[in-house]
């Protein structure tokens, strides 16, 4: 198993609705390509 990442260097992007940075979090290592939203609330197109 690889060593877990420094907080201050993991992956971020910003969200397109809210204009917010948002990191990467361990529920979304499979997908974080895929990943666009910060929130389910941004998703919803608020």
């Amino acid at each position: 198993m690889a060593p877990k990442p420094a907080k201050q260097n993991l992956p971020s992007k910003v969200c397109p609705v809210c204009d917010r940075p948002f990191t990467w979090r361990k529920k979304w290592a499979k997908v974080w390509d895929q990943v666009r939203y910060c929130s389910e609330a941004c998703k919803g197109g608020r």
